[in-house]
């Protein structure tokens, strides 16, 4: 049996409906106040729901019984409700989760995180370096996925990527590669790694198939859209200005990231692609099902 935990978000879903082709047995651990929709979706996939928090660890002992496999993509960034914030849902959530998993026995436990970004400090990143850490004490076979910069989040209108108006927003001067990566490459490595001896107590810090500029990134979506597009950059300086004067932790969290965009985040990733049977997405690839959809 293997546990989701963050099994209605994109990601998580995902994952769930691949372990699920592939056969296996899946709990989706979900929160009663869960969208309706998502959890009749997670049981036409042929999923268990199990009821549970992440802040109420005493919920979490019965989801991880019989459980051999636990893998978390939970976050409260972007599914937060009453009472969620990074500190409790990301950082002492997620350890009551590894605790509970440990405790009931379970043999591995892949944690989808992103690589360290100590260079600008914030909450998110200090949440995932607390449970790396747990989970290198746990006892249990850790696999931690470095998720790489999301094409989907950060090739999207809802962070200023517009490109159904032709109007672009980049983050810094565009001229800084970046190994961005598809969520769902992220949710194929993730089924792949259940099971897999590639995966035992390793830190697999995942890119996409390509290292590319956002520069070059809008010339592949003006080539293939037939147009020119607008671009609006936003200076490293103005974003270390914004962070330095952040009112709220998700502000900074943000534009850390921001910052982490816009000086680039290159990375090659072939052996992983290679070792756990990953087709890879180019940017091209998004780009085009991108355009197909506006």
């Amino acid at each position: 049996m293997i546990l989701v935990a963050g099994a209605t978000g994109v990601l998580g879903s995902e994952i769930c409906q691949r372990l699920r082709q592939k056969g296996m047995q899946v709990r989706a651990l979900v929160r009663k106040s869960a969208n309706q929709e998502k959890l009749t979706q997670l049981k036409d996939l042929g999923c268990e729901l199990v009821y549970g928090n992440l802040k109420d660890a005493d919920s979490l002992k019965a989801a991880c019984e019989g459980v051999k496999t636990v893998i978390s993509t939970a976050t409260s960034i972007s599914s937060r409700q009453e009472g969620d914030d990074v500190k409790s849902v990301d950082q002492d959530g997620q350890i009551n989760l590894v605790r509970a998993a440990a405790a009931a026995g379970a043999e591995q436990f892949i944690f989808v995180s992103f690589p360290d970004k100590r260079d600008y400090p914030n909450m998110l990143n200090d949440a995932k370096r607390a449970v790396e850490k747990e989970l290198e004490s746990s006892g249990m076979s850790y696999t931690i996925i470095q998720a790489n910069i999301f094409m989907e989040t950060w090739l999207n209108p809802m962070v200023g990527f517009d490109f159904p108006s032709g109007k672009v927003v980049i983050y810094g001067d565009g001229s800084q590669s970046i190994g961005f990566v598809s969520l769902h490459d992220v949710a194929q490595l993730a089924a792949a790694c259940v099971g897999h001896s590639a995966a035992n107590n390793k830190y697999l810090t995942f890119g996409g198939p390509e290292n590319l500029t956002y520069r070059q990134v809008v010339e592949i979506f003006e080539e293939m859209d037939g147009k020119q597009y607008e671009i609006i950059s936003v200076p490293a300086d103005a974003l270390k200005h914004q962070l330095a004067h952040a009112s709220n932790p998700i502000e900074a969290i943000f534009t850390a990231l921001m910052l982490d965009v816009a000086n680039g985040s290159p990375m090659t990733s072939t052996e992983i692609y290679a070792t756990f049977g990953v087709q890879p997405t180019s940017v091209t690839d998004f780009a085009r099902k991108a355009l197909l959809k506006s």
